[in-house]
């Protein structure tokens, strides 16, 4: 592989409280044999210059236009509101920039399929960061369905809590709760697990779907605020796989008493389970039990040496580092190893297909989106 150091400059960093500040940061300086940050671009010069002096980067940017010109840039990593994706996407893949996108691509369907096709026109790699496909536990679960522990697969369950969508709200958050800023519970958190199901067990071919606003206002824990609530904080989908296999999910706002994340692969030899204190299986820490043949119930699973030994940054940063090393090899070498724009429209279809179904009350196919 190419020992190319490939220049990344941040869009939305705010040092110890963004997500770029405590998932891509880490990530990148801990590959620091390929990728440098070399600045950032927030809203204002000022707010660059704070977040580029806080970080200890080299560059602060006027504005996004400036990063993404710059010869000094060769990837444009996109950390901000969803809503910001399609403009500051955009103009990264006119500039002829590679991109690390965080999920979602864009604020619905549409908008990722245009971001698709003028990176798929423009030749430039382009990563989504559905980083939940790279835990640890989930790629092992993998591996053993691969392997045939649990045989042919007969169905699967997913139960998750949005951990945010419940009663109160930091204002950083407030967006969430309103469903046209495309930063929803289904989007988010639902998303991104399902985007490491279909990796795990391949495309859903249909479902049905109910989607609740049960909670219809929330209290802004920052400003007093008592805030209207239009994203559904109870989303229920039934449906199947390509495979045949029936799937049922089940996602609640706030934080349960009961599952974080539960996710189950029933087979015909074994049964497998995914674990976690939290419904965003991209960022909580995942466990891993599984049971077969004369089990009487399900056994805890360590991670297999070269796993456990590749999670030791744990879940946020090191999700999102795995990203960026298949991102790299792909530069490298013209792979497809981390996913692209591409898998992002076909997940955006998941997700477009169940808001179809629960807004029609019929059964509806991703693929005919």
């Amino acid at each position: 592989m190419s020992e190319r150091r490939w220049r990344v400059g941040i869009v939305g960093l705010e040092p110890g409280r963004s997500w770029a500040s405590i998932a891509h940061l880490p990530a990148l300086r801990a590959l620091d044999s390929t990728f440098e940050v070399v600045g950032v671009a927030n809203s204002s010069k000022e707010s660059s210059e704070a977040a580029a002096k806080a970080a200890g980067l080299p560059r602060a940017f006027a504005n996004v236009a400036e990063l993404v010109e710059s010869p000094d840039v060769d990837i444009v990593a996109v950390t901000v509101k969803v809503p910001h994706h399609h403009a500051i996407v955009s103009a990264a893949i006119r500039a002829g920039k590679h991109i690390y996108c965080e999920w979602p691509l864009g604020n619905g369907l549409q908008e990722a399929r245009e971001l698709a096709e003028l990176a798929r026109n423009a030749g430039v790699h382009a990563v989504i960061g559905t980083q939940a496909r790279f835990a640890p536990a989930i790629c092992q679960m993998r591996d053993l369905l691969a392997d045939g522990y649990a045989g042919d697969i007969l169905s699967t369950t997913l139960i998750g809590t949005g951990m945010n969508w419940g009663a109160e709200v930091a204002q950083a958050n407030a967006y969430t709760y309103e469903a046209a800023n495309g930063a929803t519970m289904l989007s988010i958190p639902v998303g991104h697990t399902l985007a490491a199901l279909i990796e795990t067990l391949g495309n859903i071919a249909e479902v049905s779907a109910t989607m609740a606003v049960r909670r219809t206002s929330v209290h802004n824990m920052d400003t007093g605020e008592t805030l209207p609530v239009t994203a559904a904080d109870q989303i229920v989908v039934a449906g199947v796989l390509d495979s045949g296999a029936p799937i049922s999910i089940h996602y609640r706002g706030g934080m349960a008493h009961g599952s974080g994340l539960l996710w189950e692969v029933n087979g015909t030899e074994g049964d497998l389970r995914i674990s976690g204190p939290g419904g965003h299986a991209q960022l909580v820490p995942l466990t891993l039990s599984g049971g077969r043949g004369n089990d009487v119930e399900l056994k805890p699973i360590p991670l297999a040496e070269n796993y456990a030994a590749d999670s030791t940054d744990g879940p946020v940063a090191g999700n999102v580092r795995r990203v960026y090393q298949a991102m790299a090899q792909d530069l490298a070498n013209d792979t497809r190893l981390a996913p692209g724009f591409d898998d992002a429209v076909a997940l955006h279809r998941v997700v477009a297909a169940i808001e179809e179904a629960a807004r029609t009350g019929g059964r509806v196919r991703p693929d005919s989106l």
